[in-house]
This record gives C-alpha cells, sequence and structure tokens, in this order.
C-alpha cells in the first residue's frame, strides 16, 4: 500500500519543515510526499529545496485558498490513500 501524504502551505517556514521531517523520519516508507505551496514568500521555498529528494512532487504558484490547494495536491496523488 502506498500513502500519498499532502501539504498544503503558505508562508509556514518553520511548520513546513517540522512536518518534512517529521514525515522522513517515520519507519513506514511507503509514501510519497507532496507539498502544494500557494506562492510563499517567507522563505518556504528554500526549505522545499533543502528537502526536494524527499518530495515526490511540489509546485508553489497562487490558488484559491486551502481546499483549492489540496485538491491540487489529490490531482496528482498516486497513492491508495490520501492524508492531509
Amino acid at each position: 500500500m502506498k500513502l500519498s501524504i499532502i501539504t498544503v502551505n503558505l508562508n509556514n517556514k518553520t511548520g513546513l519543515e517540522k512536518t518534512i521531517n517529521s514525515v522522513i523520519h517515520q519507519t513506514f516508507h511507503e509514501y510519497e510526499l507532496i507539498i502544494i505551496d500557494g506562492g510563499s514568500d517567507d522563505g518556504s521555498l528554500d526549505i522545499i529545496k533543502q528537502y526536494e529528494k524527499f518530495i515526490a512532487y511540489w509546485i508553489s504558484e497562487n490558488d484559491n485558498g486551502i481546499y483549492h490547494a489540496m485538491n491540487k495536491g489529490i490531482r496528482v496523488a498516486t497513492g491508495e490513500y490520501c492524508y492531509f
């Protein structure tokens, strides 16, 4: 079973890094990490690029809010289940 972990972010660099670290340090490794960023300008992109080798897919662009971002993540997810 593969799990799609979808993280949405907007100008929360600290929380994003904590989330990424939490995911990559789990013992379960059958997942894909998807990050949908709403066009952050707080250094979140630096965090994404720092951990890029652990991220299956990421995008940073303006969106229409959290649910729009979640739906963007669902569209690219390939896991059997999506977790936000």
